[in-house]
């Protein structure tokens, strides 16, 4: 199996994981979720601006991710913990922290910012139910914008390697 070890295999398989994940992630953390993070996000309000502010940075921050060798346990770790947990790993990784600068953006608006974003891009594909949260002004730009976005966000989880 050469897609173990980075064989022909790895791009496809990271994607498929990746999209996994991104999903569990969502799934995950919005039963979990605290009124504070879930206010949080309804209250994250989108532009395109600063959409693909988000999605540039979370396509280096998985670049980064993915390159660490322990990847799968921190991914695993990083489903387990609250935010306040999550933000505080993020801010003490320098190369973590160098994406977000390169960026524009804080610990706080990426890690709101990407949910919210994904969030609302599932709601307007009419994916929502118990685990996805929107905010009515998310929802629109997410539906106006969805064949803009939808694509790059595909990119940026990894998606698009399978293809």
């Amino acid at each position: 199996m050469s897609g173990l070890r980075g064989g022909p295999m790895r791009k496809p398989a990271l994607a498929v994981v990746f999209t996994l994940v991104a999903a569990a992630l969502v799934a995950a953390q919005a039963p979990s979720m605290s009124p504070e993070e879930r206010q949080a996000i309804l209250d994250y309000q989108l532009t395109l601006p600063r959409a693909d502010q988000l999605i540039t940075a979370m396509t280096a921050m998985t670049k980064y991710v993915v390159s660490r060798p322990d990847f799968q346990e921190r991914l695993a770790k990083t489903m387990r913990m609250t935010a306040a947990e999550r933000r505080a790993q993020v801010e003490s990784d320098p190369q973590a922290m160098a994406i977000l600068k390169q960026n524009n953006l804080t610990s706080r608006e990426y890690l709101v910012g990407v949910p919210a974003l994904r969030m609302a891009l599932l709601a307007a594909q009419g994916l929502n139910g118990p685990t996805v949260v929107a905010s009515p002004a998310n929802l629109a730009f997410a539906k106006a914008n969805l064949a803009q976005l939808k694509p790059k966000m595909d990119a940026a989880d990894g998606a698009t390697a399978r293809r």
